[in-house]
């Protein structure tokens, strides 16, 4: 599948109908998920794989990674409403994806969702939870040895601080993620927030 297809494929996805602005519930664009997912195929780490889309929203890079070759798929979202939506568009893409209502800060998250390959996720910046990418980033690396996740541009150094000895990242890829207005607080049509796709690897063994 060539790139701007899967672009094509994840842009006709449903959105979010009601999202709530505690959550940070933003639609991670087709175009910078298509991104993200295609780097991870081409380091192998896509295809034929386990995938865990953590926070999975509406679906976007779970379903994408399985339009890829993912071998199985497990998604992990705690809004119920928005799982719902993810499940229709999994349905709309013909793809088989195990979807899993839970929360993410749950100490037995990696148990929920068992042992991956790869995570991918686009989790919540703390703009309106202050560290709310924090339990993300513990769960990704006990869950995976391999994860690509989308992050504030300029968290590297925080990122490596908080992960260290338990995982580092061995890439960053630049990007941009256009948010439009969604909110009572945003001010602009159109706002593009300078973003980070890092690839971190975990330390630990499965």
């Amino acid at each position: 599948m060539k790139l701007k297809h899967l672009e094509k494929l994840l842009e006709n996805l449903e959105g979010f109908s009601n999202p709530s602005p505690l959550l940070e519930q933003y639609r991670t664009p087709a175009p910078l998920a298509a991104r993200l997912l295609f780097h991870a195929a081409m380091r192998g780490d896509i295809e034929g794989k386990r995938v865990c889309d953590l926070g999975c929203g509406t679906g976007v890079l779970g379903i994408g990674a399985a339009l890829l070759g993912a071998r199985d798929v497990v998604a992990v979202e705690v809004d119920p409403d928005v799982l719902g939506i993810a499940r229709k568009n999994s349905l709309k893409a013909g793809v088989e994806i195990q979807f899993i209502e839970a929360d993410v800060k749950q100490p037995e998250i990696h148990a929920v969702a068992g042992w991956c390959d790869t995570v991918v996720m686009n989790p919540p910046f703390g703009a309106q939870q202050l560290h709310a990418d924090r339990p993300f980033l513990d769960a990704a690396v006990t869950i995976a040895p391999v994860t690509y996740g989308i992050f504030n541009a300029g968290s590297r150094s925080f990122i490596s601080s908080y992960l260290a000895g338990r995982g580092e990242i061995d890439e960053v890829i630049g990007g941009l993620l256009p948010i439009r207005r969604t909110f009572a607080f945003h001010r602009d049509e159109v706002r593009e927030i300078p973003v980070e796709i890092c690839r971190i690897v975990s330390h630990h063994e499965a």
